[in-house]
């Protein structure tokens, strides 16, 4: 017998409904399509009905006469929230750096001393697969009771293929073993090794002819990453690799023009890539050419905050015509957090965004960031059941009642994953 349940009698239920075939834009970012007083009928881990209470039990009389009933009554259901970008899987902390910055060293200084993405490389090296395994998992956990259920991952702390395969091993086994849905992206263009830093060239090279290859055979990831930056990688050595990375299948994603402007949202446009992440620098140009091109802009307000740097320009990028999405950028030196509800916070707060705004960006147009929109990111019919449920009377609440975590209950593929705020065993 079909299993079901029925969310019921929602004070909002919000549906993102009609975006799944490209991401919203502009004014679309604002439409969120709201249903007062509304229910959600999830049968066999699909939606089956949403819409008032009578009008479903009505044409669907034998699942919601079967369903497990939760009163939402007073409480607010989203989709679950998306997180299209991370590093979840690493070892290490960097409280230390954290320090060293509120003393006056820049982000950039501790990395070109061998610190910042070299020292979580380190430690990420050193680790065995068990002790990634567990501590992605209790990252995991954590996204859970947050309201995530997608997150994306990207290896980048290994720097070698032995080591980058053993992150996107770990990743692969985790979206087998927790009942998060986990989307790999490569990203052995992270860095240059320290000790290789004076001649990148050869480093480059291993990226395109040995890892990418290898990672492509196995089938470890969707996507394919760098870090395209002053002191990491230019654009010429960023868009090789990424041009290696799509003639082995692996779509392009790019880290831009984060520390300064530097043609990194114009790359992202010419090759292709379906988001460019960071974008605090970016040129007037490089927006309009995302803009052109259907790029989705990937905004990590957490690392600026964490940074004490200027904020991403979420509201020109908005009304020029870049689909924007939202993310935590969750890693251990730059944004050491793994509350996608903080970063809408920060959106409306520190960006310019709307709360309807950060909703569209943190649900569809984050499902749109990381190609999986045709299945997730909205509560329409048949589509995958994974909701959110916040102890709040209305949407507008998630972004007043800032820093703190508004959720009751989490439902991934039709089965409650947190309870009353607790994780499920």
């Amino acid at each position: 017998m079909a299993s079901s349940l029925l969310i019921k009698n929602a004070s909002q239920v919000v549906t993102m409904a009609g975006k799944t075939e490209k991401p919203a834009r502009q004014n679309a970012m604002q439409q969120l399509n709201v249903i007062e007083n509304g229910s959600v009928l999830v049968v066999d881990g699909k939606i089956k009905g949403v819409g008032k209470l009578e009008e479903l039990k009505q044409r669907y009389k034998d699942d919601s006469a079967a369903a497990e009933v939760v009163d939402a009554t007073g409480k607010t259901v989203t989709p679950g929230l998306i997180d299209p970008h991370t590093h979840l899987v690493h070892a290490g902390t960097r409280e230390n750096e954290y320090a060293m910055r509120l003393k006056g060293q820049s982000y950039m200084e501790i990395m070109n001393a061998g610190g910042g993405i070299h020292a979580t490389t380190r430690a990420t090296r050193e680790a065995g697969f068990d002790q990634l395994h567990e501590e992605s998992k209790q990252r995991l956990d954590t996204f859970f009771q947050y309201g995530v259920t997608t997150v994306e991952a990207k290896s980048g702390y290994g720097l070698s293929l032995e080591h980058e395969l053993k992150q996107l091993e770990v990743a692969a086994k985790l979206n087998e073993d927790h009942a998060m849905d986990i989307v790999s992206t490569f990203m052995g263009a992270h860095a240059v090794p320290v000790d290789e830093k004076e001649n990148p060239e050869p480093f480059v090279s291993r990226v395109i002819e040995e890892m990418i290859p290898e990672v492509a055979r196995r089938k470890l990831a969707d996507f394919n990453d760098v870090f395209c930056e002053r002191g990491v990688f230019t654009p010429d050595q960023s868009r090789r690799i990424l041009e290696a990375g799509k003639a082995h299948g692996l779509v392009p994603k790019i880290h831009a023009d984060e520390i300064e402007p530097y043609g990194g949202a114009e790359l992202a446009a010419e090759v292709g890539a379906i988001s460019a992440d960071h974008l605090l620098k970016a040129s007037e140009e490089g927006i309009g050419k995302m803009a052109g091109n259907n790029v989705i802009g990937v905004l990590l307000p957490g690392t600026a905050f964490f940074l004490m740097a200027e904020y991403a320009n979420a509201r020109k990028m908005i009304d020029s015509g870049v689909p924007v999405a939202l993310s935590t950028d969750a890693n251990p030196g730059s944004s050491p957090t793994l509350s996608l509800q903080f970063i809408m916070n920060l959106g409306c707060l520190k960006m310019g965004m709307t709360p309807e705004e950060v909703l569209s960006a943190t649900t569809i147009n984050a499902a749109h960031a990381i190609n999986r929109a045709d299945t997730i990111g909205s509560l329409e019919v048949g589509k995958q059941a994974d909701i959110a449920i916040f102890d709040v009377p209305n949407y507008l609440m998630l972004s007043y009642n800032y820093g703190m975590n508004h959720i009751d209950g989490v439902v991934k593929r039709g089965q409650f994953v947190v309870a009353g705020g607790q994780l499920e065993n």
